[in-house]
């Protein structure tokens, strides 16, 4: 790991977009101030910092991808809450942090570790070299929202030239809104909205000297469970990034969140749906199928293809159970988030690649999908893996289109194809659930209530048509409109099918 090192006087102080003060010297005081007793509480801003460290650091590391042996740069290290534990794996590691006083507290902890090196500077200043190409992963534990927002743009494509390809990014931030109780004279934190990091992370890119063009790829986004489950609270989220060639990244998510699931198209499901909704019948049709479940307090459920998260607030809020969301779609998850805040319910949401996902046996007494398997082309294994998930008496609950057993007309082939689904008839979807070992499986054709919905919203939609176009435009209405009609054509032909499963874990 190549760097210069640069001394804390170096530094070259930075503007803050829209900001009459200097940001730099504004962060640094505000720092000084709250970092005089160096302890995790100062770090933490948090006057039960000591319970909340037990259960979200473990966490937190748990979410980094493997980084044993290769070369990590901590910034915003602090009095070394973390760099121990990275020490531990790491093969080399840089812990860098623009207050001197934590630093030294860093390395009189942490010194003793041959493999760590400690750098007093500010992650903004351009006399802090590091090589390109000579990190495995870049770790950061609240320190962008300590930044400008042009100085986030300038750090996150500084990160990329410093990563190896392959290598990645880590950073965990307050969202919306302060968490810790610490009592501050003013507070220049800057509590952003999820989108904006998503936004400047995933639109950056680099150029090599030969050419060749890099980008960063979105391997998760997600809330911290520790403070969901304490503080019922999912505005501390954090991402992981992969650095790629830009021809990598071409996949399924890519897809979703620019054709099928853009912020706009989510917009405008929700306008027919209602908010929180992307799914057939809104939240109307969630009662009626929740209801199915038998909730209980306390009880753990995961909804995988959660959308922008409607169902599992309602599920929180009215059931007093558990909820973990995931969904590929980042525009889904972030909006998601938005809308669970304040709330104070026990919900936590993850963008996640549920064919990737991996859970321990026996976590959820429930698992509710929506509308969503129709993306999925290996079932089979997803199934098995549900099966595990699943508590001994764990409940399955699937809503999804089918097809009718037999041959389907062109025009429903190329609606299939186009959109890239995997869809089945019901009796080999209830064949594939018994396969993967579930008993006591039941499969109701739900089409009747799929193609009288679909009306109630088309009349809706008639009904508030300039609202729709003065928020959209008129192709937009005429779109949705065209969409909604196509459904029910297919549906009236028998092609169409909407399923309801319901499978037990024994």
């Amino acid at each position: 790991m190549n760097v210069m090192m640069p001394s804390l006087a170096a530094t070259t102080p930075q503007d803050n977009r829209g900001g009459g003060r200097d940001e730099r010297c504004v962060q640094r005081s505000y720092w000084i101030e709250h970092s005089a007793d160096l302890s995790v509480e100062s770090m933490m801003l948090d006057s039960n910092a000591s319970d909340l460290d037990k259960e979200e650091r473990p966490e937190v590391l748990s979410l980094l991808p493997a980084y044993e042996g290769k070369s990590v740069l901590e910034l915003g290290a602090g009095i070394g809450r973390f760099t121990g534990e990275l020490a531990k794996k790491a093969g080399q590691l840089l812990a860098v942090d623009f207050i001197e006083s934590a630093i030294k507290k860093n390395e009189s902890i942490n010194g003793h570790q041959k493999n760590v090196k400690f750098m007093c500077a500010d992650v903004t200043s351009p006399n802090l070299h590091i090589s390109e190409g000579s990190i495995d992963l870049i770790f950061s534990n609240w320190l962008l929202m300590y930044l400008s927002d042009k100085e986030v743009e300038n750090l996150a494509e500084r990160m990329i030239k410093w990563l190896k390809v392959g290598g990645y990014i880590f950073f965990r931030e307050s969202c919306f809104h302060q968490s810790g109780d610490s009592k501050r004279k003013y507070n220049p934190t800057h509590y952003r909205e999820p989108r904006f990091y998503t936004k400047v992370y995933k639109e950056c890119h680099m150029n090599d000297e030969t050419g060749d063009s890099y980008e960063l790829s979105l391997v998760g986004c997600k809330c911290i469970g520790a403070y969901v489950r304490n503080k019922k609270n999912q505005n501390q989220i954090c991402w992981i990034w992969k650095k790629v060639r830009s021809q990598d990244d071409k996949g399924f998510q890519r897809f979703l969140d620019s054709v099928e699931y853009s912020h706009k198209d989510i917009l405008r499901y929700e306008h027919v749906y209602g908010q929180g909704f992307v799914s057939t019948g809104g939240l109307e049709t969630t009662k009626e199928i929740v209801s199915k479940l038998g909730l209980k307090p306390g009880q753990k459920v995961l909804d995988v293809g959660c959308g922008t998260g409607g169902g599992d607030i309602y599920m929180a809020e009215n059931f007093d159970v558990d909820v973990v969301g995931i969904d590929l779609s980042i525009n889904m998850i972030s909006l998601a988030i938005e809308r669970v805040i304040g709330l104070k319910c026990t919900v936590e949401f993850e963008c996640a690649d549920c064919t990737r996902k991996t859970y321990p046996k026996n976590t959820f007494d429930v698992i509710y999908t929506r509308d969503a398997m129709l993306h999925i082309k290996d079932k089979p294994t997803l199934f098995e893996s549900f099966y595990k998930w699943l508590k001994h008496g764990g409940t399955l609950l699937i809503t999804d289109y089918c097809k009718r057993a037999g041959s389907i007309s062109l025009e429903c082939e190329e609606y299939i194809k186009k959109g890239g689904y995997y869809i089945h008839d019901m009796e080999a979807y209830y064949q594939m659930l018994k396969n993967a070992g579930f008993d006591d499986v039941i499969a109701e054709d739900q089409t009747e209530l799929f193609m009288k919905t679909l009306q109630q919203e088309l009349n809706a939609l008639e009904n508030k048509k300039h609202y729709f176009i003065d928020e959209f435009s008129e192709e937009d209405y005429n779109e949705i409109v065209e969409r909604w009609r196509a459904k029910q054509i297919r549906g009236a032909a028998g092609e169409q099918k909407w399923g309801l499963f319901i499978a037990k874990k024994k």
